[in-house]
């Protein structure tokens, strides 16, 4: 039987007993190799520091350029001392989403429990840069002054209540797409063995063979883009947290 969903359930590594905090899964083995993975990208990739750099320091430092720049542009100079915590960010989910595509492997980031715990740290970051930055004046962010009056007080309330959906929505997109992503292509993938056995297997094949192909390719800028969509939100939050008036 064909269980489309079966990649994403969560199983301790040794036996199959009940799941502690504290016990091993394939959740936390995946999250392991994704952290030396960037470690073996930034530590030993770039040891050399050549002028003529190899492949593995130019992406290095294409990504770290690429989050740079972005974090300058969108929450401004003051925001470059929170540059380290966002390339973290951006490189642990852009890596922990193209794992995922690995046959047999683990999305961390396609469960809730791991974008949320990454968004909830975005949400109480931001909101604590905010008041320790801007004190009571921070609430300002919530306050349309430009709106006539009569309608400041219904703003505030919208605003307040977008503002603590933030965590929410910027989790549960990142989840979402994983989620539905990679079982898309689980679900291709399990047609093959059927088309195959099939009396047409033989004419429909290569047919079927393309779809899987464009379905991956598909995935794999979707990995890309929800990793550059949850850092490029995250600066936004943090841009109104430092300049809550602008």
């Amino acid at each position: 039987m064909f269980h489309p969903m079966e990649p994403f359930k969560i199983h301790p590594l040794f036996g199959d007993g009940p799941i502690h905090w504290y016990t091993p899964t394939n959740a936390t083995l995946w999250m392991a190799i994704g952290v030396l993975a960037i470690a073996l990208l930034l530590v030993v990739g770039t040891r050399g520091r050549a002028i003529v750099p190899s492949r593995i320091q130019s992406i290095a430092e294409l990504a770290y350029g690429f989050i740079h720049k972005m974090v300058e542009d969108v929450a401004g100079k003051d925001g470059l001392k929170f540059f380290p915590y966002i390339f973290t960010l951006f490189l642990f989910i852009v890596f922990s989403n193209f794992l995922g595509l690995i046959p047999m492997a683990f999305t961390p980031t396609s469960h809730i429990a791991v974008t949320g715990v990454l968004a909830l740290a975005v949400f109480l970051t931001v909101t604590i840069v905010g008041f320790v930055k801007n004190g009571a004046s921070f609430l300002g962010l919530f306050w349309v002054s430009s709106a006539p009056l009569i309608l400041r007080p219904i703003l505030a309330v919208i605003e307040v209540i977008s503002y603590f959906v933030r965590p929410v929505s910027h989790s549960i997109r990142l989840a979402g797409n994983m989620m539905a992503g990679h079982a898309v292509i689980e679900v291709f993938a399990g047609f093959a063995p059927l088309i195959l056995m099939s009396a047409i297997g033989i004419a429909v094949t290569p047919l079927s063979v393309l779809a899987i192909t464009a379905m991956y390719g598909l995935e794999m800028m979707v990995a890309f883009i929800q990793a550059y969509v949850f850092t490029i939100l995250t600066c936004v939050y943090l841009k109104d947290a430092l300049h809550p008036h602008h």
